[in-house]
């Protein structure tokens, strides 16, 4: 910074710079002065946002629990409440308690050696009564059963004409592998997400199976062309239905990002892999819940209902790093309409009323503490688009603005409360990325969303995941329309 001293000081004569004025001095002074005040003012905003950064985790916002790393907050932070319940089973939960049963597979007699008395032999004949003891286990594990299928040729000894007799559709070569152990295959790969090569290992020490991993590949890609069908049946299924939750998360393919869409209902689960975040389920109708991703309000036709946890992690955030006195209300007044919600009937019109008043009063409040807040843009400097607003004035708009969407689940009992639906169903996706690393092909990955989503849509439907992936998929297709 220049000063008056070293302007005074300036060397005089016909090749010496023509002196400044005070007046010039003073403005380029004012002008340093300035540019310094926009550079801390930028760097305050850059020390806030970092320290916000650090005060984020898997409680207060949509960071999954892995990233909290060894900094893991402790469970009481958790978004639940004590519900006042003692731990463990509550009165009127049927329990599975091991219970004996009235006709085991084997029986065991254990006899004394001989008489304490005189010595003697003792026999069964001499049992007076028993006393019983049941061990409950698994078989040792079997090898491979191998079934010959024989088509036979016959002559008829009427007209002496020939027939020869036809194989089941599902033994279609001259030696092959067997149903059960193709619907084992996907089951160990979509349910428990090992790899080809581990149940390679699997199938060999337990059951003795030497097959390879390309040959396991190659059951699960069958599997899953086979079971395309029911795949698309569900997807429609779910968009149909009255209400029905969405989510994404991101995969890795062949070492780029692409995304899991999520589509799920709480008796059906579709999955569907993309390119891009944005190519989300189309032809949607009814209730769609969801986390506020822009993309789905311009989905045409669809009521929105907004995922409350959501809100809720965001509110504690507020609370916890920024200390805003409006987030702690709103947080209060949201788990209220929760439990009102949850007691088992809708919520009577005199209580939405007092609820929504109190809902708009508290966001009018908290618009009145972010406009008078100073401006995070640097003074006196014009951007483009709008102005930079804080995370809790976002949160404040977004709560005004979708109001209806918000608050839905007080007007209709069959919308929840969350988008957890959605949520849970997208967790085994990133298991399967923290265990494979990334699927090799898109085609690969478009395997594992028919297996999982059909295995889940068996789960929810109560049928055996198993006998789902053997089944016939039009038995599979017939047996969900009629549910």
């Amino acid at each position: 910074m220049a000063r008056a001293e070293d302007i005074r000081a300036a060397p005089e004569g016909p090749d010496a710079a023509s002196p400044v004025s005070p007046e010039e001095v003073i403005v380029r002074l004012l002008a340093e002065l300035a540019a310094r005040d926009e550079m801390i003012a930028k760097l305050l905003a850059r020390v806030a946002d970092l320290e916000r950064q650090l005060g984020l985790n898997s409680s207060n916002s949509g960071k999954p629990p892995s990233s909290d790393g060894l900094k893991k907050p402790p469970r009481t932070t958790s978004l639940r409440e004590p519900s006042g319940r003692k731990p463990g089973g509550q009165k009127g939960h049927p329990g599975t308690t091991l219970r004996q049963t009235d006709h085991p597979d084997a029986i065991l007699d254990h006899l004394p050696g001989a008489c304490p008395g005189c010595g003697g032999a003792l026999g069964r004949s001499d049992s007076l009564g028993h006393q019983a003891r049941q061990v409950f286990d698994l078989p040792d594990p079997q090898p491979l059963r191998v079934t010959e299928h024989r088509a036979h040729d016959c002559r008829c000894p009427n007209c002496g004409a020939t027939a020869r007799a036809v194989f089941p559709e599902t033994v279609s070569g001259p030696v092959q592998y067997g149903t059960t152990l193709t619907a084992v295959v996907a089951y160990l790969s979509a349910v428990q997400l090992l790899p080809e090569d581990r149940i390679a290992q699997l199938l060999h020490e337990l059951h003795r199976i030497e097959v390879s991993a390309a040959s396991i590949a190659a059951m699960i890609q069958r599997k899953a062309a086979d079971l395309s069908d029911f795949a698309d049946t569900v997807g429609q299924a779910v968009r149909t239905a009255p209400v029905k939750h969405a989510d994404e998360t991101g995969v890795r393919v062949g070492g780029t990002l692409h995304w899991l869409q999520v589509a799920a209902t709480t008796v059906l689960t579709f999955y569907m892999v993309t390119r891009k975040r944005g190519e989300i389920i189309a032809g949607v109708v009814g209730v769609l819940v969801h986390d506020h991703f822009a993309p789905y309000f311009g989905l045409t036709g669809v009521l929105h209902a907004l995922c409350n946890a959501h809100h809720l992690r965001e509110l504690k955030a507020l609370v916890e790093i920024e200390k805003e006195p409006w987030a702690k209300d709103m947080a209060r007044l949201l788990r209220l309409a929760c439990h009102a919600a949850n007691r088992g009937s809708p919520v009577r019109s005199r209580f939405v009323a007092v609820f929504t008043a109190r809902y708009r009063r508290i966001v009018a409040e908290g618009l009145a503490f972010h406009e008078a807040q100073p401006p995070l843009d640097p003074p006196g400097r014009a951007k483009r688009g709008r102005p930079k607003r804080r995370p809790g004035h976002n949160l404040l708009i977004r709560l005004r603005d979708h109001e209806d969407a918000v608050l839905r689940f007080l007007h209709d009992p069959a919308v929840p409360f969350t988008n957890n639906l959605a949520e849970q169903g997208g967790r085994m996706a990133k298991v399967k990325m923290k265990i494979s690393g990334c699927f090799r092909t898109i085609e690969g990955a478009r395997v594992f969303a028919i297996l999982r989503g059909t295995a889940e849509t068996a789960r929810k439907q109560r049928w055996n995941i198993l006998d789902t992936f053997k089944a016939p998929p039009q038995t599979l297709i017939a047996k969900l329309m009629a549910a």
